[in-house]
């Protein structure tokens, strides 16, 4: 389902319970087009995202942790100028159309109460948030700059009088008369979700179907139903998300329409932050760590050429016997070799003087040719002694690169920029500018807890992985890897696991590691003692010795709850 003007009328409902008198504290404008307001409501900190991202634009309360730009961006420096401190007087809807209106009140600089509305209108890659003074209508900022060039009908420019995008003229499905709908739904002779839409205001494709099938399942009794289905969205809103033909909907109730899995959540906001969390959360990595993706697939491919070409000069040095033995029939035999000749057949003595054609070079002396094969011969031979450990020290590369492009693919935008400084650090990629750089939190491994209470620590990066293992981790603890795998490495802080403990671990372990889409992924597992780094070796390469081995297939579900077990409960009991 979109975040269409159905599901932003739930959705004002459940903010205005929780914000409507509440504070603002902080203001922060994490990425281009979010923002983020700390609300104090009724005793706790909310989270209000404003998202005016052109795929995922919404309004919501989130649990979601956002890493916040160095500099803060012009935008977010007016918001804090004009809301921090300000209350939430009230939130309203314009139509059932998806355009937000917060209104503000704070007192400025005199004393005097103004009113300010943050205005945020959802609508796909047109979607902005401006704010605006209500008693002159004057826009005094917007997250994206609009001109007259590139919009005709309105610009969203600081000192422009605001205007609102053109109103929709289908009727409010919330508002509309039982005559005006009956007339409506009795226009046509089969109501379909492209009619609906055509007629009532704010219906997305989803919702249209929904409304339009659940008509369709009771004919005569349409006005019923449709009383039924607005009043349930008013009274019984039950947050679903349904997973039907590998895709993902997220609904206010449970659609029948859709048949799939159901999962079920107390507020519209957990719903959207289980939806659009990992999407947003991909597509930022993707944006953030798109210079870095590009960079390691790049030495990648590189070292995988590389080791191509070290095998075939391993393949070759077999041979080398053979240029040896051209030589010395060459120089045995010399007498025999005519001048200018492309080959010439010698006695093989080496297998009961059968005849041997060996290819020669005609521009070079019988004596020239000879001392061609010797020193091919010499060069393979010296070549043995370092192809292997160049294979294996390329091979070596392969492994780490795969590692940190696997890292990047469940990486969160607050892990890219310590994935960057691993990579600075490694030489894979050069330090940004000269100016001061911040200084980076240290980053700590991911924490779950066991169905039975051991807390079980997971690296999400290669640096985390040897300070985790190595410096963290006690000797008698138990360390798990996926088997011949990239992946993280995952701690339980328990000599002694149960078989559950094991299992649970080892999924984590399969879920973390580039084999987390596939079934039966072998996990070794042993004590940390059994753990060595060798010297030299790439962050987050170790060996180990006295492992045994499970096999799991990575389950989602089961990582959400062991993130979610409560450790106080462990204790208590």
């Amino acid at each position: 389902m979109s975040f269409d003007g159905v599901f932003t009328h739930g959705m004002i409902s459940e903010l205005s319970e929780k914000l409507v008198a509440g504070r603002i504290s902080k203001i922060h404008q994490p990425y281009e087009n979010e923002i983020v307001l700390v609300i104090r409501s009724k005793g706790k900190n909310h989270k209000l995202l404003l998202s005016a991202h052109p795929s995922y634009a919404r309004v919501q309360l989130t649990a979601i942790a956002y890493a916040n730009p160095d500099t803060p961006p012009n935008f977010v420096m007016m918001l804090r100028k004009f809301l921090e401190g300000a209350i939430l007087e009230h939130i309203h809807q314009v139509e059932n159309d998806r355009v937000i209106h917060f209104t503000f009140t704070k007192r400025d600089e005199l004393g005097d109460l103004q009113n300010i509305v943050l205005i945020v209108e959802l609508m796909g890659r047109h979607s902005t948030i401006v704010l605006m003074n209500k008693e002159n209508g004057k826009i005094l900022d917007a997250i994206k700059h609009i001109g007259s060039s590139q919009n005709s009908y309105r610009s969203l420019l600081p000192g422009v009088e605001y205007i609102e995008p053109p109103k929709q003229e289908q009727q409010n499905p919330f508002s509309a008369s039982k005559e005006k709908v009956f007339e409506l739904l009795s226009k046509t002779s089969e109501i379909n979700g492209k009619y609906l839409q055509s007629q009532f205001q704010g219906l997305g494709k989803d919702t249209a179907d929904e409304l339009a099938f659940r008509l369709k399942e009771h004919p005569n009794e349409k006005m019923l139903v449709w009383q039924s289905f607005w009043a349930s969205l008013e009274n019984e809103v039950a947050p679903t998300l349904t997973i039907a033909a590998k895709k993902e909907y997220f609904t206010p109730l449970p659609f029948i329409s859709l048949e799939g899995k159901q999962q079920s959540f107390n507020t519209l906001s957990e719903l959207l932050d289980a939806f659009y969390g990992g999407k947003a959360e991909k597509d930022r990595v993707k944006q953030q760590g798109g210079e870095l993706i590009h960079k390691i697939e790049n030495e990648l491919k590189r070292n995988q050429s590389k080791v191509v070409k070290l095998q075939q000069t391993l393949a070759d040095t077999e041979h080398a016997e053979n240029y040896r033995r051209d030589g010395e029939l060459l120089t045995t035999f010399m007498a025999q070799v005519p001048k200018g000749a492309e080959f010439v057949e010698l006695p093989n003595y080496y297998e009961e003087d059968q005849l041997l054609p060996i290819k020669l070079n005609p521009a070079l002396t019988p004596n020239q040719n000879a001392q061609k094969y010797f020193q091919k011969y010499q060069k393979l031979k010296n070549a043995v002694k370092v192809v292997h450990g160049q294979i294996e020290q390329a091979t070596q590369e392969i492994s780490y690169l795969e590692s940190v492009l696997s890292q990047l693919e469940i990486a969160g935008p607050m892990d890219i920029e310590m994935i960057r400084e691993e990579l600075i650090e490694q030489g894979y990629v050069k330090k940004r500018g000269a100016k001061k750089q911040k200084q980076l939190k240290k980053s700590k491994p991911e924490e779950f807890y066991s169905s039975e209470g051991d807390l079980i620590l997971v690296g999400r990066n290669n640096l985390q992985n040897d300070q985790l293992t190595l410096r963290t981790a006690k000797k008698t603890d138990v360390w798990l890897h996926a088997k011949d795998i990239p992946g993280s490495h995952v701690i339980i802080k328990n000599a002694a696991p149960s078989d559950k403990t094991l299992m649970e671990a080892a999924n984590l372990a399969a879920y973390y590691s580039k084999y987390r889409l596939s079934a039966q992924v072998p996990v070794d597992y042993v004590q940390v003692k059994h753990v060595h780094k060798p010297n030299g070796a790439k962050p987050g390469y170790v060996i180990y010795e006295n492992q045994k081995t499970l096999y799991v297939t990575p389950d989602e579900q089961l990582l959400e709850t062991l993130k979610e077990n409560n450790p106080t409960t462990f204790r208590s009991n």
